[in-house]
């Protein structure tokens, strides 16, 4: 198996300002997440987040140490969710093992040690540096907490799973669940909204090959765009927006980390308000 490991360097709005498209892609969007028979990463400078993806295909593959962070395992100062995307899988960490079926959560709490994927899962990771050790945890879909938002005439209605929260359960600064959009529905997050105390990932996927997603991005005064394909990831930094219409149905797995776990914690920008 293959351990890949991209960094990328934080970003000042006034550079943003001043990108063309291929630069927005190569310092936001993460593509090209899940390899098989590999992890792959993209170490982050925003809050040290790190997003990335696992497909065993059947086999065993371990994430145990990158270089990257200079430590004995990739968990000796990290938590870490996992959210099955894919098929029937197992991870193990921890002296235990768990079974995750698709859209299942599993929080690994730090010092976990090495971390093997197992089965035929498409595993998607998030993690973010912590501060103590919490106890692991699997919260599946029924554990989720389940909101009902948006509507019909706005064209975002939508259904918001919250798993590693403070309303399911603990973690130091990791915050994630996800967001699928009913039929006919295309709009998530609007309005849009900023949190400069909190970076944010978002994971798009349970998309058509050649469905795309129009994600928006930057200074909600200076707003840039970035077409996004299924299994595509994009970092956003604090100063940004975040939001987007899709052609066909989506679900986006959302990711934070930051100063707190208060998932309302956002500062709205209406849409007559965004340019």
């Amino acid at each position: 198996m293959t351990t890949h490991v991209e960094t990328r360097h934080a970003v000042h709005p006034d550079h943003a300002k001043g990108m063309d498209t291929a630069d927005l892609r190569r310092h936001f969007l993460a593509e090209g997440l899940f390899a098989t028979a590999e992890v792959r990463l993209v170490y982050t400078h925003y809050d040290r987040f790190v997003v990335g993806g696992a497909v065993p295909n059947g086999a065993d593959i371990t994430l145990d140490k990158i270089a990257e962070t200079k430590t004995a395992t990739f968990l000796e100062r990290r938590e870490m969710g996992i959210v099955n995307i894919g098929d029937a899988g197992s991870v193990t960490a921890a002296g235990r093992t768990w079974e995750m079926q698709n859209g299942d959560v599993l929080y690994l709490g730090m010092g976990s040690g090495a971390v093997t994927f197992s089965g035929m899962g498409r595993f998607y990771i998030a993690s973010a540096p912590a501060h103590r050790e919490l106890p692991c945890r699997l919260v599946t879909v029924e554990d989720a907490k389940e909101m009902k938002t948006g509507a019909v005439e706005t064209s975002n209605k939508r259904t918001i799973r919250q798993f590693i929260h403070p309303l399911v359960m603990e973690s130091c600064q990791l915050v994630l669940g996800y967001t699928t959009l009913e039929d006919g529905s295309v709009w998530n997050t609007m309005p849009a909204h900023v949190h400069d105390r909190r970076m944010e990932a978002y994971l798009y996927h349970g998309m058509a090959p050649e469905s795309r997603v129009l994600h928006l991005m930057g200074e909600p005064q200076e707003t840039r765009h970035i077409f996004v394909a299924n299994e595509q990831a994009i970092l956003s930094p604090p100063w940004s927006v975040h939001s987007g219409a899709g052609i066909g149905g989506y679900t986006f797995i959302w990711a934070m980390a930051g100063d707190n776990v208060d998932y309302t914690d956002m500062d709205f920008v209406q849409p007559g308000d965004l340019r």
